[in-house]
């Protein structure tokens, strides 16, 4: 296996609407900042803004990274969303499949990233 697991990280992302969503998705996918990215369209975000209680539906935005890409990740969403503040975190990926892992890590490679961007279904037709 190349790497290990602790250089992998899972970003959560809230966006305001699932044009915004895709937008995203396909800035971090494109440019190989994510090996892949899910959307989750369906949230309810409730949370304090600028002293008071703000509620609204939000989209989930799940993009499998890198440690390395952490900064990148977070400027690049900065550059594309309307929200001030938007909500950029990260989790460690522990374990999983390594045959997974790997694949993320390649499709992360910058060598990559001058390949072309459209997004593509992988070899069996699912996404990732």
């Amino acid at each position: 296996m190349v790497g290990e697991p602790d250089d992998l990280r899972v970003a959560y992302i809230t966006c305001n609407d699932l044009l915004e969503a895709e937008r995203i998705g396909r800035a971090l996918v494109g440019e190989r900042l994510a090996a892949c990215v899910n959307l989750l369209p369906g949230l309810r975000s409730m949370f304090w803004w600028q002293g008071r209680i703000e509620e609204t539906p939000e989209i989930i935005v799940i993009a499998k990274t890198s440690a390395a890409n952490m900064d990148a990740v977070v400027a690049r969403v900065k550059s594309l969303h309307r929200y001030a503040t938007p909500c950029v975190v990260f989790l460690p990926v522990v374990g999983g499949n390594p045959p997974f892992l790997d694949w993320l890590r390649s499709e992360m490679d910058p060598a990559k990233a001058k390949a072309t961007t459209s997004l593509k279904r992988g070899p069996l037709g699912e996404a990732g």
